[in-house]
């Protein structure tokens, strides 16, 4: 009896240790730019394959298939260090123009824990008025192992907050973000 007892609670913790593996973690950004919705559009969404004019840590990017454009289907390679050795490579689904709204599926992962199978983001343009505009971007991951999903929570919103504030200033100014402008460029919006 005893022995089932035992047998039956270390069967129940392995189950529940399984299930938590499974478990995908959320984060949702936002920030309000002053442009107008279409530009903002431009840069997230038509000029999807050229990332690394707006994101400071994709140091290159570009499409792997036939597209030169955001579209349904369009595919890039997001390179997160020169040799390219870490990287991601993304597909964009449920493209919607009309609506400044589409979906970015993580299809592979070199050099970073992500689990691509569970791992994608959405990014929605939504105009507040002719001028004004809030970028939302909500990112749906795994990490493997899975346990670094909670630990890495803070430092992708912190990456994404950044980007968000990227994306603002390549909108606003057309001045190309890497890593080595970005801290200053940072700081003219702590300012403000």
């Amino acid at each position: 009896m005893k022995n089932t007892v035992y047998f039956t609670f270390y069967f129940l913790l392995l189950s529940a240790s399984l299930f938590a593996q499974k478990k995908t973690q959320f984060i949702s950004v936002e920030r309000t730019i002053k442009a107008p919705a279409a530009a903002v559009w431009k840069v997230v969404g038509e000029e999807f394959g050229e990332i690394h004019k707006s994101h400071p840590l994709v140091v290159s990017s570009s499409y792997t298939n036939d597209q030169h454009q955001g579209c349904e289907g369009a595919e890039r390679v997001c390179n997160l260090n020169l040799d390219g050795s870490k990287y991601v490579k993304e597909t964009q689904v449920d493209y919607d123009p009309e609506n400044y709204s589409f979906k970015v599926q993580i299809t592979t992962t070199q050099g970073i824990p992500l689990v691509p199978e569970y791992s994608y983001a959405t990014y929605k343009v939504v105009p507040l008025d002719a001028n004004t505009s809030k970028l939302v971007f909500e990112f749906n991951y795994r990490t493997k192992p899975a346990f670094m999903g909670g630990l890495a929570k803070g430092k992708f919103r912190k990456q994404l907050s950044n980007y968000m504030l990227a994306v603002e200033h390549y909108v606003t100014t057309g001045e190309e973000i890497n890593a080595d402008n970005f801290d200053e460029i940072k700081k003219q919006y702590e300012t403000r």
